[in-house]
């Protein structure tokens, strides 16, 4: 049940801020994080694939977690998960700072992911729940455009820090950022939303997502080993056993038989996991190429890289305004295309190609991506009754941290197989750069199959 802003004066502003703080943070230490790992690396002595768990860690986490803790959420009050998870996100981001290893490093990060599905898993339920249909969709707005802010800067503001003040202020900026937040959410924000407080939480079911996905997600990083064999097997067989439970349970975690036989929304859900699997792992690819390949300084890669989220920026508001005219299907299928065309061109990379190729391919990616990313979400959206917009939502985030999972665990099997665990050294650069190639051309296969799923959706108008 939606409780009404007016009813309960809630004070919207500090909802919209605090929000779009939230959607902000993450997109920018994505991207921020990506600029340090060659001075991350060189600090510590790491490898390629080590310096992919750094990104990877966050990832893994927050998806394993998200859609369990959307439900508890749910169950115990979205303003306290948020609350709770902007706690954790502070403290984790100052043991990040202060890491002393590359493994305790990665540690924390697997608890900043948690925190991290803590924050955003709730904070769209809240903005939805507190601004009124006639504003809401202005507030949505703001809250979209800050995630393309957070993809914008992050890039820029992380290699300038990098730069001139070590690795550690990327993670050190949270701290005074976290405290701002949750102490405007404590001081300012009085309302608590429980949407379904007389359930109880399927603490088996989550433990078996959770573990389901972790294990299979870990497994694909690891292929090379047996464990890494098992490990997807097992996650296998756990996802069989969880659908199987939710099927039978009361109070599932997530209603599998809800949306089984709405294609739209299905093959829309399908065409962004493919999308955020085939593009994800691009701005790590080109970070590492950049200053290990081409030598240049993390502020000058920033400022190359930003190139993309710009882009995404511009168009993204246009694709979605071009959806509700056009079917979604047509103008996100040949945003997957563009996207699978500028991942083909990418793969032509060498020591001698120059910044501009570099530019306009992503500005290409950024206006592929742009044509896909809004009409999609419009056709998921829209292809549900307005009680569902919470579980669909969720859904869409599911898939992308999914796809980014994916994304990464291709990259960093590639690359434990042919750099293996040595630290990026100049002898190491031949073999990344045909790490690089081949997961290029593995990304950009899977993009074009995703216009396939993208055009068997249907129609949505």
């Amino acid at each position: 049940m939606e409780n009404e802003p007016q009813a309960f004066g809630v004070n919207k502003q500090v909802i919209l801020a605090v929000t779009t703080a939230a959607s902000f943070l993450t997109p920018f230490m994505g991207s921020s994080i990506n600029i340090a790992l060659p001075s991350l690396g060189h600090e510590f002595g790491m490898s390629a694939v080590l310096l992919g768990w750094v990104a990877y860690a966050f990832i893994l986490a927050a998806a394993a977690v998200l859609v369990p803790v959307g439900k508890i959420a749910d169950i115990w009050g979205r303003k306290r998960i948020f609350s709770i998870g902007f706690i954790i996100y502070t403290v984790s981001s100052f043991l990040c700072a202060v890491a002393g290893s590359p493994y305790s490093l990665i540690s924390y990060r697997l608890l900043q992911g948690i925190a991290g599905a803590m924050i955003f898993g709730p904070s769209i339920a809240i903005l939805t729940a507190a601004f009124p249909a006639g504003e809401r969709g202005a507030a949505l707005g703001i809250n979209v455009a800050s995630v393309y802010i957070g993809l914008s800067a992050g890039p820029f503001i992380g290699g300038f820090l990098t730069e001139h003040f070590g690795w550690r202020s990327i993670f050190m900026i949270n701290v005074p950022f976290g405290l701002i937040v949750l102490i405007l959410i404590l001081w300012k924000i009085k309302e608590e939303w429980v949407e379904t407080k007389d359930e109880r939480f399927d603490a088996p079911g989550g433990f078996l997502y959770v573990l389901a996905l972790s294990s299979m997600m870990y497994g694909i990083s690891s292929l090379t080993r047996p464990l890494g064999v098992w490990l997807v097997m097992g996650g296998i067989v756990l996802i069989i056993i969880f659908v199987f439970r939710e099927r039978n349970v009361t109070n599932p975690v997530f209603d599998i038989t809800r949306f089984r036989h709405n294609a739209a929304f299905v093959f829309s859900n399908l065409a962004a996991l493919i999308n955020y699997s085939a593009t994800f792992a691009v701005s790590f690819l080109l970070s590492l190429y950049l200053q290990y390949i081409k030598g240049f300084n993390p502020v000058y890669t920033g400022a190359i890289l930003v190139a993309q989220p710009v882009i995404q920026a511009v168009f993204s508001p246009f694709a979605g305004k071009l959806s509700d005219r056009i079917e979604p299907r047509v103008v996100a299928s040949i945003g997957m295309g563009i996207t699978s065309f500028g991942l083909g061109l990418l793969i032509t990379i060498g020591k001698q190609t120059s910044v501009s190729f570099i530019i306009g391919v992503l500005f290409l990616l950024g206006l592929g991506f742009a044509l896909f990313s809004s009409p999609n979400t419009n056709a998921i959206m829209s292809s549900v009754e307005q009680r569902f917009y919470g579980v669909a939502s969720g859904t869409l985030a599911t898939m992308r941290l999914t796809g980014q999972m994916l994304s990464m665990g291709i990259v960093m099997l590639i690359m434990s197989v042919k750099i293996g665990d040595a630290p990026m050294t100049p002898e190491q650069y031949p073999s990344f750069m045909g790490s690089l190639h081949i997961s290029l051309i593995i990304l950009c296969l899977i993009c074009f199959l995703g216009i396939f799923s993208s055009l068997a959706r249907g129609k949505i108008h």
